[in-house]
């Protein structure tokens, strides 16, 4: 037989496109239309329903960049369509190729009531099945007019993203407002052609089903009369049944299926218009789930359904009454699907405790599965957290975008920096954002990396990133391939059913150690700075506030902050999301940021100013309190004392116009150039500055990635820099006894850096503060400290822990970790010996080695990420001043790496009173045992919860003391849930922890 095959197949491609798909409406008439366009931010349902139109047709233009138009649209069915399916098609300039990134639209009923979501893969509104004839049709639809920022042809930057820089040009152009007869036939048909056509583009052409599904599809085109596509589309189906009723082999892939839209909660859109989003998305969800009994829908981020709840409860209603049913999924139990990498210790702990709780109290349900489809890499004490939450599966897709190495598994257990095991999913289907077609289909069953082992992988199934989700499309093709011969066996499924059967099939799989690095975004630990010292710095506020507001309720009668903190929790984790603290959303949405970070400071200052000063009383004498988990000069952990100023600083000129800075711990050396050459802890006279080189150097690089400018650095920056050493000014700042200080005044391109070098008396480390007037595009600033050690690992701080990295690039996978996160510090140590870099808000770095020729010693370099200056998709990126704020601790254990990132982090404050000291509510006898957290009960029962972790990598055994009368204490999960006794007779808790083991004690007072 001659092999026609790709005739056939064009045959079917041309067909589809120019003649059955346009008979899916054969019959339609136009709908009368107005507008109206609210002035400045989108207003109320009602205000939009009754403000006055003015009239619209298909093709006027509408919408500026960020606004929002209402319209109307109104017609009657005519009689003649009495039987048969009438939909209202409304068509307002969408690409159908960017569902999720244009504009949008929500269809009201006269009423104000929601209909269901506009996109552009969902432009239809289902007005009767069957019609009567005559109904009077009369719709409302709140349209969006979002700009396109990223187009075909990406990361061009942009105005955009800003609305004062936006301008008013309208977007878009009406293209279709009709009310039109679907053809139930003809869609059936298209779903019949679509998933044969791509099943047998996928399958071998050697095999006998690609060619019995090309003939069966010969048949049906040959059945379908092209002039009458409507009277003959019945004859084509018949043509296809039998090819589509061959059951899948009995070994076949078992594809779960989730309806899901991963709806960034911001990205190329601020988080007001999320709002929106995320209402259009589960009104189009709960309609179709009332619409195909077998579909299951699920979404994560507790913020999301919060947003609904409260901007649109009439859909809210909906929701409840869908999860209430089983088909509507609450999933992840996180309250917002966030960067895993930067937030710290306690905020990554309260996304499950405010994301859990929050599923727990509107919808009775608890969540056993972590669910972060987009997450840019996973921090090594992220499984930990997760067990610590009562939740046990993680699913992640991210991964495999990474660009050097691929990943070895799709199912497997992670285990975590304290040996907690999580089991875990990639699915191998490659997309969060699936849409049922062949070829990713046939994607995830060849690359599925566990054959012969397991047979069941996860397809999150619609579109997503900027909403959308399932279409009545994809719930017919799923449908189709249910039990279809060449493909795998889809069935739509909540994620706890498909993880439950995973786990069983596979009950040992293979173990993955350590972090799960993403090898590509990596200038997300960079990118917008100020949003990522707003981060750091509220995380370390929220901590004082809840300590000492705790301290003061229980000393003094202080009224506990609840709601305030709680409040304030939520916000501080949403701005956590994975496209807002990585810094890669448009302008607008890091200068709201920007603004919430302020305002959240001032309040949590007020919490903490007023906590202290009903601790300090009524009085004259200056109290310092101590927030860090640590002794400092005195002051206990958590308490507060009356200390004196300490002394013993000294500054001496050098010859070539530097200084010599001392105090008896460290003697500094900084040359006429303002930098550091020298830096010797006197104990030991161990030089940590290698020889020849110069710390506290600021290095200038070209940045321009081959593309996603605001999220990658690709390694070839660095083969171009540029050393910082011209020197403006270079004057001593301060000589006292009790502190000296060298400011150095630099300029480079169109910026300029102060840098103040300070040493303390009684400070083993020399603090660096960074003032940067930041006007450069596409460059990267460092700061490097090359230290004379030689080490093949180094310690970098993560949540609960840390977590150790090579320094060598030995193979692949270390080479691809050129750049790195750390929290509070980093830690490079030769086995006596070491050195701390502490920073107070920055997270990415690098550390090189190399082998100096002089004397063959190891030259060990850390650079500190200060700043970028991407274009796209903020062409202004941390454009204007910075403050950075980073120590060198020359050297330091590890514990001390622990103690010195603490201090930077957790200023002492002052407060004028009575009191002689404030003793703390809790004390550990043990540095290495570190409270993460002191405060309050989240149920209001008064009792106070303690949360400690083994900070040193050790086994330690420590005694946790109340300085309170107690009459129980229990050990608890993160939701404060109890889970054993500690010793309910006894105000001391003998503690025995494995390396790194996280703790929660519950002390009823």
């Amino acid at each position: 037989m001659h092999d026609d095959r790709s005739l056939v197949e064009a045959r079917l491609k041309r067909v589809l496109e120019e003649r059955i798909r346009p008979a899916l409406y054969p019959e339609s008439v136009p709908l009368t239309a107005g507008i109206w366009t609210a002035p400045d931010e989108p207003v109320p349902v009602a205000e939009g329903i009754a403000a006055p139109r003015t009239p619209i047709a298909a093709g006027d233009r509408w919408g500026a960049p960020w606004g929002t138009s209402w319209l109307t649209v109104s017609g009657t069915v005519p009689a003649e369509w009495a039987g048969r399916t009438v939909e209202a098609l409304i068509d307002l300039g969408f690409d159908a190729n960017m569902p999720g990134f244009q504009c949008e639209g929500l269809v009201y009923r006269p009423d104000g009531s929601p209909v269901k979501g506009l996109n552009p893969r969902n432009q239809w509104v289902r007005i009767a099945s069957p019609a009567a004839g005559g109904e009077q049709v009369l719709l409302h639809v709140e349209a969006a007019s979002n700009p396109v920022i990223m187009d075909y042809h990406p990361f061009v930057p942009t105005e955009l993203g800003e609305r004062a820089t936006a301008g008013s040009e309208p977007q878009y152009r009406l293209v279709r407002l009709d009310l039109a007869v679907l053809d139930l036939t003809v869609h059936e048909l298209v779903l019949d052609l679509e998933v044969l056509g791509e099943l047998m583009a996928e399958l071998p052409v050697e095999g006998a089903r690609r060619w019995d599904i090309l003939r069966a599809i010969e048949r049906a085109l040959d059945a379908l009369d092209l002039q009458d596509v409507n009277s003959t589309a019945a004859a084509a189906r018949s043509e296809l049944a039998g090819v589509l009723a061959v059951p899948a082999e009995p070994s076949a892939h078992r594809l779960s299926a989730v309806g899901h839209a991963h709806i960034d909660s911001a990205w190329l859109w601020p988080l007001r218009e999320t709002v929106r989003k995320v209402a259009r998305t589960t009104a189009n969800m709960t309609a179709l789930l009332e619409d195909e009994p077998d579909f299951v829908y699920t979404m994560s981020q507790a913020q999301q359904f919060a947003w609904i709840k409260e901007h649109r409860p009439e859909v809210y209603a909906r929701v409840k009454k869908a999860v209430a049913e089983g088909r509507f999924v609450p999933a992840g139990g996180m309250w917002v699907e966030s960067d895993t990498n930067m937030p710290g210790s306690e905020a990554m702990a309260r996304q499950f405790v405010h994301g859990k709780r929050f599923f727990l109290d509107e919808f009775g349900i608890e969540n056993e599965e972590a669910w972060l489809p987009d997450t840019f890499g996973f921090a090594a004490g992220l499984p930990q957290i997760i067990k610590a939450a009562g939740s046990k599966w993680l699913l992640t897709q991210k991964i495999s975008w990474s660009q050097v190495n691929k990943f070895p598994h799709h199912t497997f257990l992670w285990e975590g920096l304290d040996g907690t095991r999580i089991f875990t999913h990639f699915p191998p289907i490659d997309t969060y954002n699936c849409s049922m077609l062949g070829r990713e289909l046939a994607h995830a069953v060849r690359n599925f990396k566990d054959k012969g082992r397991a047979s069941h992988s996860i397809a999150p199934t619609g579109w997503g990133d900027g909403g959308g989700g399932t279409t009545r499309e994809m719930v017919g093709k799923a449908a189709r391939l249910r039990d279809l011969e060449g493909s795998p066996r889809v069935r739509w499924e909540r994620p706890a059913e498909f993880f439950a059967k995973a786990e069983a099939e596979y009950p040992a799989p293979p173990v993955w150690v350590g972090e799960l690095y993403l090898e590509l975004h990596r200038a997300t630990l960079t990118s917008q700075a100020r949003t990522k010292q707003g981060n750091r710095r509220s995380e370390h506020l929220l901590r004082e506030a809840e300590l000492w507001a705790a301290t003061a309720a229980v000393r003094a009668g202080f009224p506990y902050p609840h709601a305030e903190l709680d409040r304030i929790w939520k916000t501080v984790l949403l701005h956590q999301f994975h496209d807002i603290l990585p810094g890669s959303s448009i302008a607008w949405v890091h200068r709201e940021a920007e603004a919430t970070y302020a305002a959240v400071a001032a309040e949590l200052t007020g919490i903490i100013e007023a906590a202290l000063a009903a601790l300090a009383g009524e009085g004259s004498t200056e109290l310092v309190f101590n927030a860090a988990p640590h002794t400092r000069t005195g002051v206990p952990a958590g308490a507060g004392a009356a200390v004196p100023a300490g002394a013993g600083c000294s500054v001496t000129a050098r010859e070539d116009g530097g200084f010599r800075l001392a105090n008896g711990l460290l003697t500094v050396e900084v040359d006429g150039r303002g930098l550091v050459v020298s830096a010797v802890e006197d104990a030991t006279g161990r030089e940590a500055v290698a020889p020849g080189a110069a710390a506290n150097l600021l290095q200038l690089h070209p940045d321009f990635p081959n593309m996603w400018d605001a999220w990658d650095v690709d390694q070839f920056y660095r083969n171009t820099g540029t050393d910082l050493t011209g020197l403006d000014t270079l004057e001593l700042a301060a000589d006292s006894p009790g502190a000296v200080a060298v400011r150095v005044t630099r300029s480079f391109g169109s910026s300029s850096v102060v840098q103040t070098l300070t040493l303390t008396a009684g400070s083993g480390r020399l603090d660096l503060d960074t003032e940067v007037d930041w006007h450069e595009t596409e460059k990267f600033l460092k700061a490097a400290f090359p230290l004379d050690l030689h080490t093949e690992r180094y310690a970098s701080e993560t949540q609960y822990g840390h977590l150790y990295r090579p320094t060598h690039t030995n193979t692949s996978w270390e080479a691809a970790k050129f750049e790195a996160c750390n929290h509070r510090f980093v830690h490079l140590a030769e086995p006596d010996w070491g050195v701390a870099v502490v920073t107070a808000s920055t997270y990415g770095h690098d550390v090189t080695r190399t082998v100096r020729p002089e004397d063959h010693g190891t030259t060990t370099t850390v650079r500190v990420s200060l700043l970028r200056a991407p274009r796209f998709p903020d062409p202004h990126t941390d454009q204007g001043t910075h403050h950075f704020h980073h120590a060198l601790v020359p050297g330091a254990t590890v514990a001390d790496a622990v103690r010195e990132g603490y201090r930077i982090n957790l200023p002492e404050r002052r407060a004028v009173g009575s009191a002689e000291g404030v003793a703390p509510l809790v004390t550990v006898d043990q540095d290495a045992v570190v409270l993460s957290a002191v405060k309050l009960a989240d149920d209001g029962s008064g009792d106070v919860v303690v949360r400690l972790y083994e900070a040193h990598g050790a086994r330690a055994r420590a005694r946790l003391s109340a300085g309170f009368p107690l009459t129980g204490a229990q050990y608890c999960d993160l939701l404060e849930r109890p889970t054993g006794p500690a010793d309910p007779d006894a105000s001391t808790i003998e503690l025995h922890l494995r390396p790194f083991e996280l703790v929660t004690l519950r002390l009823t007072r």
